[in-house]
C-alpha cells in the first residue's frame, strides 16, 4: 500500500468512474479536456470550471454538492516524501538520474530558466512494440528565463 492517503474526493471519483465503466480517455469529449488533466482533478491536483465539474459529477451519477470540491484551488503537489508506488517512483528515479542532465541540456538550449509547469501538457501514449509494449511520456511546457532586476 502506498504511504499517500487517497482523499474521500479521490476515492468517490474512482469508484464511480470504475461503476460506469469508464476511462480517463472516455471523459476526454465529454469535458474537452486531455485525459491527463481529467486525472489531475481527480486527485484533487487541477480545478474544474462549475460547469466541467456538474459535467462530470452527472455523468458519474454523484451529486451536485461536490461542485465546490471539484472547483476549489488545490495545493499542489503531494508533500516531501520518496513516493513508494513503483510507477510513481520511477519518474522519481527518473529525475534523480536525468535531472541534471535535462537541466543542463535545456539551459544550453534556451539559456537560465524553467520549463513551465503551469503553462504546460502532458501526453501519455501506449506503443506497441514485438520486444513489448513502451510507454510514451510527452511534456511540453513553455521555457521561462528567469528575469534579471
Amino acid at each position: 500500500m502506498s504511504s499517500v492517503e487517497i482523499p474521500a474526493l479521490t476515492q468517490t471519483l474512482l469508484a464511480a468512474k470504475k461503476q460506469k465503466g469508464l476511462t480517463f480517455a472516455d471523459l476526454e469529449s465529454l469535458l474537452d479536456r486531455d485525459e491527463v488533466w481529467i486525472a489531475a482533478l481527480f486527485y484533487g491536483q487541477a480545478a474544474a470550471s462549475e460547469d466541467e465539474a456538474s459535467k462530470l459529477l452527472t455523468a458519474l451519477d454523484l451529486p451536485q454538492t461536490l461542485v465546490a470540491e471539484l472547483t476549489a484551488c488545490p495545493t499542489k503537489g503531494l508533500g516531501p516524501i520518496v513516493p513508494t508506488d513503483p510507477l510513481i517512483y520511477r519518474f522519481y528515479e527518473i529525475m534523480q538520474v536525468y535531472g541534471m542532465p535535462m537541466k543542463d541540456v535545456i539551459q544550453e538550449k534556451f539559456g537560465d530558466g524553467i520549463m513551465s509547469a503551469i503553462d504546460f501538457t502532458l501526453d501519455i501514449e501506449k506503443v506497441e512494440d514485438p520486444k513489448g509494449d513502451r510507454v510514451k511520456v510527452t511534456m511540453n511546457g513553455k521555457f521561462l528565463p528567469y528575469k534579471k532586476w
